[in-house]
């Protein structure tokens, strides 16, 4: 057919090129993305292991699992995992209060959900340990009413890494929220679906992939967080020290290969759940695309 509609086409003639695209360049761009990440990524991440490699396997598991680390680990990733759930839940009431609802102040509202990305985090460490401190605005009646002390204890580490963390959720939920119409959920009351069900049956699954991703982006930012932390926590060895302060207490030691073994441990544990939580996305993703 094609030679009946070119018959100027021979046998050995060559394939007609594809035009260009709307955007050309696409060799140099992905080598100018590719050399970007490098240098400001994976060669910095790289010399984490090269670094500690410098211990030696035995040096570096006794480092790694070390009781005093392995305390920072359970309070690191505990604190970041408490963190993370409790944003997922009211992050999304955040989410959904401002997208559903009209009321006097929303754009001030919305726009102090944004408050944890501008302040800086030592500004809001500080913030927090004179609120929740005995003798702050909340700590003084929580201590004395509940006996609940939240400065500098892993408590306080919980609340700060909260106040960090909300945005995450809330930015990653809103747009999606906003996206689902609201004839849905009356077709699907119509339907005789109950509340609990529009939100199991038809909410839920298209919000899935938003909330975990919102989950993935404020537990990563917890596990590293330093800045707001390192005031409200009291750093106390056992008890209350986080993990990226054990690494700083490392560096001012001069044991930068212990920094280093630390460091990738951490690294190579949020790469894994990152790795998980991609996976369930993926996952989430091909249900819906079954359901569909």
């Amino acid at each position: 057919m094609s030679a009946i509609l070119h018959p100027a086409a021979g046998a050995g003639a060559r394939p007609a090129r594809k035009s260009p695209g709307v955007l050309p360049g696409f060799g140099i761009s992905m080598g100018y993305a590719v050399f970007y990440l490098s240098v400001l990524v994976l060669i910095p991440l790289a010399a984490l292991p090269i670094k500690s490699a410098h211990l030696g396997w035995a040096g570096f598991w006794d480092t790694v699992t070390a009781p005093r680390v392995l305390a920072s680990y359970r309070l690191t990733f505990g604190a970041a995992l408490v963190a993370a759930l409790v944003n997922l839940v009211f992050g999304t009431i955040v989410a959904w209060v401002l997208v559903r609802y009209r009321f006097p102040g929303k754009r001030i509202v919305d726009a102090l959900v944004d408050l944890p990305f501008a302040l800086p985090t030592a500004v809001a460490g500080i913030a927090l340990t004179a609120i929740y401190s005995t003798n702050g605005w909340l700590g003084g009646p929580l201590e004395r009413w509940l006996g609940l002390k939240v400065a500098f204890t892993p408590l306080g580490i919980v609340v700060a890494l909260i106040f960090i963390g909300v945005p995450f959720v809330v930015r990653t939920v809103q747009p999606v929220l906003e996206d689902i119409e609201r004839e849905i959920e009356e077709a699907a009351a119509s339907l005789g679906a109950g509340r609990w069900q529009t939100i199991r049956r038809v909410l839920l699954p298209a919000l899935m992939p938003a909330l975990l991703t919102g989950f993935a982006l404020a537990f990563a930012r917890a596990v590293g967080e330093y800045g707001s932390v390192v005031f409200i926590a009291g750093n106390m060895p056992m008890v209350s020290e986080i993990t990226p302060l054990l690494i700083i207490v490392k560096l001012e030691q001069f044991d930068y290969a212990g920094a280093a073994a630390i460091a990738t441990v951490l690294l190579a544990v949020s790469f894994l759940l990152l790795f998980i939580i991609n996976l369930l996305q993926g996952w989430q993703a091909r249900r819906g695309g079954r359901l569909a």
